[in-house]
């Protein structure tokens, strides 16, 4: 008995059954165990036809390459994590902010302005803005006169409407101004003798931001919805 005892007590000095764990498996291929399979290839082979040094080196290199390519591929996709956190970091502040799309849809906001732009091809002497109601019904009819060839900017109130920095001569038709709303704006311009629909662009603002899986982001834009961050034409 004491015998068994004793061998028990050098087995625990030795510690064999924490030597013996079997360690967890990699399927990876590290450098060391690329060397040591090198190593035993070389010792193993055909001594009458032994590899040659330029099949050795070449198989040195590929490896090599391999392994900087995995550290290079590592590398770049914690870069592309980063860039997009950051991406995300940059468009949560976008959040309530108003900005300009292209689009013909804008909501008129209590005690806030809707801007737009239209770009006009050719100078016109007779431009206007046409607003319409949700039901379709024509709301105001602006006239802007004379526009030079470019882009014309414009901000709508409701009762007052300020075309490239300047207040026209003209208000509202509504005592009150046009109340808060969706619309829908119609630029017109006579181009060469013909009446001619401008593409226009308005103000919007952004309710929240979603990031797709392949870093993309879109802008939920209130009374618009979803438009790409790639279609912004100006943060206002």
């Amino acid at each position: 008995m004491s015998s068994i005892s004793d061998v028990g007590s050098v087995l625990d000095h030795l510690n064999i059954g924490t030597k013996n764990t079997a360690k967890p498996k990699s399927n990876e291929l590290g450098q060391a165990q690329f060397l040591e399979l090198l190593m035993v290839k070389m010792q193993n082979q055909d001594p009458l036809n032994p590899q040659d040094d330029t099949a050795f080196i070449a198989e040195l290199a590929q490896f090599s390459e391999l392994e900087e390519m995995e550290k290079l591929n590592s590398n770049f996709s914690n870069f592309s994590s980063a860039m997009m956190s950051n991406q995300a970091l940059q468009a949560s502040a976008l959040v309530g902010r108003s900005v300009t799309v292209p689009t013909n849809s804008a909501t008129l906001q209590a005690g806030n302005v809707v801007s737009g732009s239209a770009d006009l091809p050719a100078a016109t002497s007779d431009m206007k803005i046409n607003i319409y109601g949700q039901s379709g019904a024509l709301v105001e009819s602006i006239p802007l006169g004379y526009q030079s060839a470019g882009e014309v900017v414009f901000r709508w109130d409701g009762m007052f409407l300020e075309a490239n920095g300047e207040m026209l001569d003209w208000q509202s038709s509504q005592p009150e101004g046009v109340p808060p709303g969706a619309y829908r704006f119609e630029v017109m311009a006579s181009v060469d003798g013909e009446p001619t629909q401008l593409d226009t662009a308005l103000s919007a603002n952004v309710n929240s931001v979603t990031i797709g899986a392949g870093g993309q982001l879109t802008l939920n834009l209130a009374g618009i919805g979803p438009v790409a961050m790639s279609e912004v034409k100006q943060f206002n």
